[in-house]
């Protein structure tokens, strides 16, 4: 690409000339003492310079790159920035890997993120800012750490196909973050700076969620299967602290997922909607009050136990109108649209992970069925379930998406994922399941507060100004309030009596001693019970709504 293309090139898909935007792909950093220099390798007069004193944020001049740099390091790409106490920080991808190919495009998943702090005048911070400033910093060492990012530097994957193919003609040609729906772009909030000083070429949207692809092999027909969820950033968070809606309607941890399906004259796609809810007689009065919406409520352990995912058919058959009447997109290899998705099924359960897996899997591989009839792959009769090593590499997309949205969600594998693999419970399922519900527990309580401080940072929920109050002052109590505390209190307590008990024999005064660390320990279980969210690792940026 020659200096004077602005990032446009011809679209690289065989299924369209039209141009499209690119951002660069290979990027170096310069680390001067006094600025931080980000440019395109292969046009090194493109970038931008970053003061290393308070981070103002320029475009690239010839100045800038004048003498030698302390380190030069190869970087895939540039998050964004964000503003703390003491100045602005650049977060940068730093390793990326190909996972696969949307559209024609190839997608990269984020392996490795890192922040460059233009914060030396972190001198001049009093002392409770200086703490502030140490508390966001070690949030942004879990932002390094996010899982489930991906993004493409040729191409927005966060509009599904329908809405693609609806967008006015030339849409590509604009720059990939103003493609981009911004429910779905996970780093919007960092990208106001690079917006404003006009690096269309550097500003790389990310998607929260999962990516999984496959080639099968069906009746002697070649196809690819894409697998793509989105995370909304509405009202994102953890499995502890995020629940519910908020007073503006966003549910927690929506999520949008499409599959994808691409064979030499079609391509087709089959979307849904998962979101974290409640379900109760009050929600389903609510939706009985919406003309154009459908409430099934399916008690899903109740019907299926633990073991009998066959049981969905139940669900299946009672909204099969529905379903069969919403249909699908599809569109031949000369973009005529054949058929389009007039509905969307959104699942809503109480965490937006297992059960919903399980059922959306179930829906998404009917509904394949009904594709692969519909461009005459299969027959009548055909399933991709009669297809036994082909069914058995579309299982593992939906057993690996699960298990990446739960971590993003959890930080632990999905639970149940042996139903969507093998249609039933297995020994080792309930292991791991077991393992997992005890890691959630834990996670749950002693680290979702920073995870959930880390995600509303990064979001552009919580904004951090000099002027504000220290969120993070607290009371004596407040300071030391965390189970580990009062488990080691407690058992402590415990041991002692137990130890004194076994002494009353040998010598009666150890018999007031006893007595005494019972009651301690009492009066520790009492405080615990009374104030049980004091002890939990609590979020301190935003509140619960």
């Amino acid at each position: 690409m020659e200096d004077g293309e602005i990032g446009i090139e011809e679209e690289s898909s065989p299924s369209s000339t039209i141009p499209h935007f690119r951002v660069f792909d290979e990027m170096e950093l310069l680390e001067f003492k006094d600025k931080y220099v980000i440019r395109a390798v292969n046009s090194p007069n493109r970038g931008f310079s970053a003061n290393r004193f308070e981070g103002d944020i320029q475009p690239l001049t010839s100045d800038d790159v004048l003498g030698s740099p302390d380190k030069t390091t190869k970087i895939c790409g540039v998050v964004g920035t964000i503003q703390l106490v003491a100045g602005t920080y650049i977060l940068v991808i730093t390793s990326s890997k190909e996972v696969g190919k949307y559209h024609g495009f190839p997608v990269f998943r984020v392996e490795s993120i890192k922040y460059l702090a233009c914060n030396q005048a972190l001198m001049k911070l009093g002392a409770q800012e200086k703490k502030d400033e140490a508390y966001f910093r070690n949030l942004l060492r879990v932002v390094e750490s996010t899982p489930g990012l991906y993004y493409s530097y040729e191409t927005d994957i966060t509009v599904n196909l329908q809405r693609r193919l609806k967008l006015a003609e030339g849409w590509m040609s604009s720059p990939i973050w103003k493609q981009a729906d911004p429910r779905f772009v996970w780093n919007r909030a960092l990208l106001d700076d690079l917006i404003e000083c006009k690096l269309d070429e550097f500003i790389m949207p990310l998607v929260q969620g999962s990516f999984q692809t496959a080639e099968l092999k069906l009746k002697d027909a070649p196809v690819t299967v894409t697998l793509i969820s989105r995370r909304c950033t509405r009202r994102l968070g953890t499995r502890m602290w995020r629940r519910g809606a908020n007073l503006e309607g966003d549910a927690a941890n929506f999520i949008e997922t499409e599959q994808l399906l691409e064979s030499k004259d079609f391509k087709s796609s089959f979307l849904q909607y998962g979101d974290e809810g409640k379900l109760s007689n009050a929600y389903a009065a609510e939706m009985e009050k919406l003309p154009s919406v459908r409430y099934v409520p399916f008690r899903f352990h109740t019907v299926c136990g633990n073991s009998n995912f066959d049981k969905l058919h139940l669900l299946y058959d009672e909204i099969l109108g529905d379903f069969g009447n919403q249909g699908y997109f599809l569109v031949d290899s000369e973009g005529r649209v054949l058929e389009e998705q007039k509905g969307v099924i959104r699942s809503n359960c109480i965490d937006c992970l297992d059960r919903t897996n399980v059922s959306q899997s179930y829906l998404a591989r009917k509904s394949l069925d009904f594709q692969l009839q519909r461009v005459g792959i299969f027959s009548l009769e055909d399933a991709i379930s009669t297809c036994h090593e082909e069914f058995d590499k579309y299982k593992i997309l939906w057993v690996e998406q699960g298990d990446e949205l739960s971590l993003e969600y959890t930080g632990t594998h999905a639970l149940k994922r042996d139903l969507v693999r093998y249609g039933k419970r297995t020994f080792a399922g309930f292991i791991t399941d077991g393992m997992s519900a005890v890691s959630r527990y834990y996670l749950n309580n002693f680290q979702d507060g920073v995870r959930q401080d880390a995600i509303d940072l990064i979001s552009g929920h919580y904004s951090v100004g000099r002027n504000n109050p220290s969120p993070f002052q607290l009371n004596a109590f407040e300071s030391l309030s965390y189970l580990p505390v009062a488990s080691a209190l407690l058992i402590g307590g415990l041991t002692l009596t137990s130890f004194s008990l076994n002494q009353v024999g040998r010598n009666a005064q150890q018999f007031m001693s006893s007595v005494l660390w019972a009651g301690a320990s009492a009066g520790v279980m009492a405080l615990v019970k009374a104030n049980g969210r004091q002890f939990c690792s609590r979020p301190r940026l935003c509140g619960l709504i």
